[in-house]
């Protein structure tokens, strides 16, 4: 593990000295890219050795090794300028018109990679350091492939403090709470239709591998495990991602989740369970929202993406997900989603966040939803999630933890009302107008409404000790 880790902060400190490259998004991103080639490379040699009529869907000259001009797995391969243009002006365009009309799956990721990323680096120099550095790497090797795939985690990690790139990381916690409490099954379909960097993905492939006892099926996970992403950088990084969690070939698609007419989908479609942190906070800016019937029509991508999400269930099917504060309450149509939601299926529980989970990206607070589809909503159990004693909030150095969920779990199974922990009918929900947005009942003591008389008393004693103070301040200056 120290020796990858070491690799890493090496490839990490020439980056930062080559000038093309602009902040951690894009230190990640280019990162992300070769990372890919040399793990898809790395596959492609054991596949040769598994398979004689095996036949990688990269040419020969833009693999990591070939026979002739060895551009990234010699050490003293090209480098400077010949290699920058090498890289620029053929492996890019290349791979990027790879040919996919055999309907060749690996084809089409590699197709998918290089279409939506890029190279930034400027220094074919430091290019060349960069994968000399890779090369000490060997990804057929298992333990070199486990101890990356942990440190792969906190590359992913990076992203959320990336400026806008956060919105594609879910800390590990979250997941791994989420898989935990909805329990996919082996021969079960499930779904991400926002999978970001893959978080929620392997969450459940690591699930599933504890409950396979052959080959046949550890196998079987992959085509069940199912991921839709629409952005180039995500999708790369959740690709690999996959792979290094040993699925050959994952079956994640290059799309736009709201892209399709929600009638589109049949029975053949839905899943038997969603993992999800939909996109929230973003408008859906290109009409996508006449997908779906005139009623649940809003640009509120998070909205959208619940109504897709309860569509795409199959009777009984699970969901758990995370939804911020705002698609709790609302008229019109955010009432009409709540509405739906009720009613199609057993909303049993909501988690509470602290609003700083998912800082810096977003500070909004934020829940998780749980539901089953297919009964309407008698009663919701809510669960106000704390932040550890002694602490403001979470940040870049003091993440969510795994272990706060521990108390959740126990709680799960034998459920009581507590002053963290209460429940609402379906009736009272139905008298607020399908608002789920209620706060914890036992706090109700500690608020108080205060009448106009009051405020303006509040205020005026608030202007008097301010008067007070600078009459002070001028004293102390004369």
């Amino acid at each position: 593990m120290s020796n990858i880790s070491s690799i890493l902060k090496s490839i990490q400190n020439i980056m930062r000295q080559d000038n093309g490259l602009n902040g951690d998004a894009q230190r990640i991103e280019q990162l992300g890219w070769m990372l890919f080639l040399k793990i898809f490379s790395d596959k492609d040699k054991e596949l040769e050795l598994l398979d004689d009529n095996y036949v990688s869907p990269i040419p020969d000259l833009f693999h990591w090794v070939n026979e002739k001009d060895n551009w990234a797995g010699d050490d003293e391969g090209m480098t400077g300028d010949e290699l920058l243009e090498f890289v620029d002006r053929q492996l890019f365009p290349a791979l990027r018109n790879i040919d996919v009309s055999t309907g060749n799956r690996r084809a089409l990721i590699v197709r998918e990679v290089f279409e939506g990323n890029n190279n930034y680096m400027k220094s074919g120099i430091n290019i060349r350091k960069v994968l000399n550095k890779l090369n000490e790497m060997d990804f057929n090797v298992a333990k070199d492939r486990q101890a990356f795939g942990e440190l792969y985690e906190s590359i992913l990690k990076g992203l959320q403090s990336a400026g806008n790139s956060g919105e594609f990381y879910t800390p590990r916690a979250i997941t791994s709470f989420i898989t935990e409490m909805i329990n996919p099954q082996l021969g079960e379909k499930i779904l991400d239709p926002s999978c970001g960097t893959g978080g929620y993905l392997t969450t459940a492939i690591e699930h599933l591998k504890q409950q396979a006892n052959s080959i046949e099926e550890r196998q079987s996970i992959a085509k069940n495990i199912i991921g839709w992403e629409y952005k180039p950088l995500p999708y790369l990084l959740a690709t690999t991602n996959l792979i290094l969690h040993d699925i050959e070939v994952p079956n994640i698609t290059y799309r736009d989740s709201l892209d399709q007419p929600l009638s589109s989908y049949t029975e053949k479609d839905r899943v038997h369970a969603i993992l999800a942190n939909p996109p929230f906070g973003g408008i859906v800016a290109n009409g996508n929202e006449t997908n779906f019937p005139q009623n649940f029509r809003t640009k509120e991508s998070a909205d959208l993406f619940l109504i897709l999400m309860i569509h795409l269930l199959k009777d009984k099917g699970r969901a758990g997900i995370v939804l911020p504060d705002g698609s709790l309450t609302g008229d019109g149509v955010k009432q009409r989603v709540r509405q739906k939601l009720l009613e199609d299926c057993n909303l049993h529980t909501i988690i509470r966040l602290p609003n700083s989970v998912f800082q810096p990206y977003a500070t909004v607070a934020t829940n998780l939803l749980f539901f089953t589809k297919g009964t309407p909503t008698k009663e919701v159990w809510y669960y106000e999630h704390k932040l550890p004693e002694g602490q403001k909030a979470y940040n870049k150095t003091r993440p969510i933890q795994a272990k706060e969920f521990d108390p959740i779990k126990t709680w799960w199974t034998n459920r009581k009302e507590s002053d963290i922990a209460w429940k609402v009918d379906i009736k009272t929900i139905i008298d607020r107008n399908f608002d789920l947005d209620i706060k914890n009942p036992t706090k109700a003591e500690e608020a108080h409404e205060y009448n106009s008389s009051e405020l303006m008393e509040m205020l005026h004693t608030s202007f008097e000790k301010s008067n007070l103070l600078l009459e002070q301040l001028k004293e102390a200056v004369k």
